[in-house]
């Protein structure tokens, strides 16, 4: 089992959340500062941002193996548009091990959203 930190349409009520059936919220969280999103159309992306202000609010799922390779195979990991890392969150997640995808193509020319992807 892994914890995973969601932030755009797997979030509750958001358009891919259905691939996290069957897995366990375990809360609302917030990255440390760092990173930021931005909007890539119906989706955000999230990036690592030098702006020590920038933080990115989301929800911390427990997900087994098998949803695991489903989100790797959803967030395109295999084709290079996301990376699952691990990350550091804040209280009270600071001390787990959480791991979430950030976007590894080029935001120039996209909107930032800042903290928050709002459903």
């Amino acid at each position: 089992m892994k914890l995973i930190f969601v932030y755009g349409t797997l979030k509750r009520h958001g358009s891919n959340h259905r691939f996290l059936a069957g897995q366990q919220f375990v809360g609302e969280a917030r990255t440390v500062p760092g990173y930021v999103l931005y909007s890539l159309g119906d989706y955000p992306g999230m990036v690592r941002s030098p702006d020590p202000t920038h933080f990115v609010t989301g929800e911390v799922w427990q997900v087994d193996p098998t949803g695991v390779a489903e989100l790797d195979k959803l967030e395109g990991t295999h084709e290079g548009l996301y990376e699952r890392v691990s990350i550091s969150l804040e209280s009270p997640f600071e001390a787990s091990s959480v791991e979430t995808y950030l976007y590894l193509r080029t935001v120039e020319g996209r909107s930032v959203v800042g903290s928050t992807w709002q459903i």
